[in-house]
């Protein structure tokens, strides 16, 4: 019912409207004011919303808003603000709607586009990695990065690239592969990685760079249009560590005599769920997982997979380094167009490394609009409290915190004390951080700390900075008060008040009146010889199910029949058909000819209770309501001031 309630509420922010900056008030309740720019707003927001042409009106709608407005009070004043429910749903849905807010669209759209140009190409690159952390010192970065630079020369005079992968690199794979890393797109590498790969043109090798897990450098050795993915089944024999000759020849029969099975058309499906050695996909008829260049870790397989077409779905028997395999082609799934991937794209930037790039914009723009000036003499007082015992995750807040509880810095009004500084250092002594001197990572860990307080403080104050932001949020607000003010003031009560229930039905009886109503059998067919039929086996006495057991057969069904009581204007009732005991005449509207037998016709009469109680209790609550509005008029004193609501209409009317 929630999510109903705030089906419309939630979409209207995404309606603009353009109106007069100068606001008035328009109306007070209990002397607590409201303008005419809120009016004007949500009156305009949902001016298409509406059904009812008389809430279109402004008089009718203006009492409509001090109603809805009462009601927030009437929330208010019950404490409904302060449940826990209540306010927890209301931090969880600020925070979902802030993440609009709280990043830099700029460049998010950028690193979007970026990545879905090249998420249409892939490259095939190997690369060398001089592994170093990254929170390493200086001088080990240093030694890092010369040794990649001086690898990288050797490769630039002609040295072989991938026998320097194999005796220089500290990728533990590089042994085996020489450093092949396959065809790749986006997404498959870290971002500083990727980049590398996508800007270094095909045959050349790219300049050092570095990612979290050292110092790269990338050889381009091919780049073609992405294959997109595939969708597939296989059947797998493993290698054995232990294979003897024999073992081998084996295999390669048994995986021969099982394609010998497949092209004799028995079932792939069944004969993965016999003979398949990969488990994982056995029990599923071999079916994998859809899967683009790079992502399995064989190439071998990934070309047969990409090679198989509608005509030529199967693959004959290959092997790979893992075994022997035949594939069968499920789908292929193309590349998509930007704008049915692009809340997926933004979706995955936002997961990866580019989320730094992202992050570190909002923070510099952050800098220039809070400018922030540091207490130099408390800064140098507060560094000296940090000690080396945090490498050793020992460092503990000094006992006396006096010295440091100044103003280090000022965001707005709000100031930052040095201890302030001194907790965040505390919490972040189980990051290993490794860089020394101590006053060097004390200095590192203030920027962060001050673009921590930056995001913090702007993100309190969204509301003061974005109006379409604040806005969003009362709206929000103001509709969690009023379903739970509703739920416990009309919903609830319209259920259980039994007795104030049957006292508004006998006031009202004559609204919940049955039409004329037929205790019938209809009988339906697409043949008129059937329904004539049909006719005459129900004049003859036969029952419905007797009729349908002697006109339809195992094959074939063709005649259809509904029983049960049908009010007049029924869809299931045929048109024309006339209100009188026994077997009708046949009825004929478009391909279906109908015969009724009717048993009893039943004269327009009241509902009981039970039998309109839906439609009871709607407008038992609608009743309530509006009871209630009056009620609540009474409750708050309302003052309208006429003279700037006749501005207001006049303004609409131009």
């Amino acid at each position: 019912m929630k999510q109903l309630f705030f089906g419309v509420l939630l979409s209207l922010h995404l309606i603009g409207y353009a109106q007069d900056s100068k606001k008035e008030v328009l109306f007070t309740i209990d002397d607590k004011p409201y303008y005419t720019d809120e009016f004007l707003r949500v009156y305009n927001k949902n001016l298409d919303l509406v059904k009812d042409e008389s809430q279109k009106d402004l008089t009718q709608y203006l009492q409509l808003f001090i109603g809805y407005k009462l009601k927030i009070n009437k929330a208010n004043k019950l404490g409904l603000q302060n449940g826990e429910s209540y306010k927890n749903e209301l931090s969880s849905y600020r925070a979902q709607l802030s993440k609009n807010y709280l990043t830099d669209s700029k460049v998010t759209t950028e690193l979007v586009q970026e990545a879905y140009n090249r998420s249409l190409k892939e490259v095939k690159a190997a690369h060398i990695l001089i592994t170093v952390d990254e929170n390493a010192a200086p001088a080990d970065t240093l030694i890092a990065y010369k040794k990649i630079s001086e690898i990288r020369q050797k490769a630039v005079n002609g040295q072989d690239f991938g026998n320097l992968a194999a005796e220089y690199s500290q990728d533990p794979s590089a042994k085996d592969n020489k450093g092949e890393l396959g065809y790749f797109s986006v997404f498959r590498m870290v971002y500083p990685f990727e980049s590398a790969a996508f800007t270094t043109p095909k045959g050349k090798i790219s300049n050092p760079f570095r990612t979290r897990f050292g110092y790269h450098i990338v050889k381009v050795e091919d780049v073609r249009d992405n294959r997109g993915e595939v969708t597939v089944e296989h059947i797998m024999l493993l290698n054995g560590d232990t294979d003897k000759p024999e073992d081998i020849a084996a295999k390669e029969n048994k995986i021969q005599d099982i394609y010998k099975k497949i092209l004799q058309g028995e079932n792939f499906e069944d004969l993965a769920k016999q003979f398949s050695e990969d488990t994982s996909s056995s029990s599923k008829g071999g079916l994998l997982n859809r899967f683009g260049s790079g992502q399995l870790s064989s190439e071998e397989f990934e070309n047969a997979a990409f090679s198989l077409t509608k005509e030529n779905p199967i693959s004959a028997p290959f092997q790979s380094k893992y075994g022997w395999h035949i594939v069968k082609l499920i789908e292929k799934h193309p590349l998509k167009p930007f704008e049915e991937v692009k809340a997926e794209f933004e979706n995955k930037v936002g997961r990866d490394d580019r989320s730094r790039l992202i992050t570190n914009s909002l923070n510099e723009k952050l800098r220039k609009k809070y400018s922030i000036k540091r207490d130099n003499k408390l800064y140098k007082n507060t560094v000296k409290a940090v000690t080396d015992t945090f490498y050793d995750s020992k460092w503990e807040l000094p006992t006396d915190t006096k010295p440091y509880d100044g103003k280090l810095f000022a965001i707005q009004e709000q100031n930052v004390s040095g201890t302030d500084l001194l907790n965040y250092i505390e919490d972040q002594q189980s990051k290993n951080y490794k860089l020394k001197p101590i006053n060097k990572l004390v200095d590192n860990l203030y920027e962060k700390f001050v673009d921590e307080k930056l995001n913090t403080y702007y993100s309190d104050h969204l509301e003061s900075e974005f109006p379409d932001f604040a806005n969003i949020i009362e709206e929000y607000r103001d509709g969690l008060l009023l379903f739970d003010l509703m739920e416990k003031e009309i919903w609830e009560k319209s259920k259980t008040d039994t007795l104030g229930l049957q006292s508004f039905y006998n006031s009202r009886k004559m609204d919940y009146m049955w039409k004329n109503r037929l205790d019938a059998t209809i009988a339906s067919s697409t043949s008129n010889e059937v329904i004539k039929k049909a006719q005459k086996l129900l004049k003859q006495k036969n029952t419905p199910e007797q009729v349908k057991e002697k006109l339809n057969t195992n094959d074939k069904v063709q005649i259809m029949t509904n029983t049960g009581v049908f009010e007049e204007g029924s869809e299931a009732l045929p048109k024309n058909l006339k209100f009188a005991t026994g077997v009708s005449e046949i009825l004929n509207e478009k391909e279906y000819y109908f015969v009724a037998l009717v048993n009893k016709v039943i004269p327009t009469g009241e509902k009981t209770l039970d039998e309109c109680k839906g439609k009871l209790i709607n407008d038992y609550q609608q009743y309530l309501e509006q009871n209630w509005v009056d009620d609540l008029k009474k409750e708050f004193s309302v003052s309208v001031r006429q003279d700037v609501f006749e501005k207001i209409k006049k303004q609409l009317q131009k």
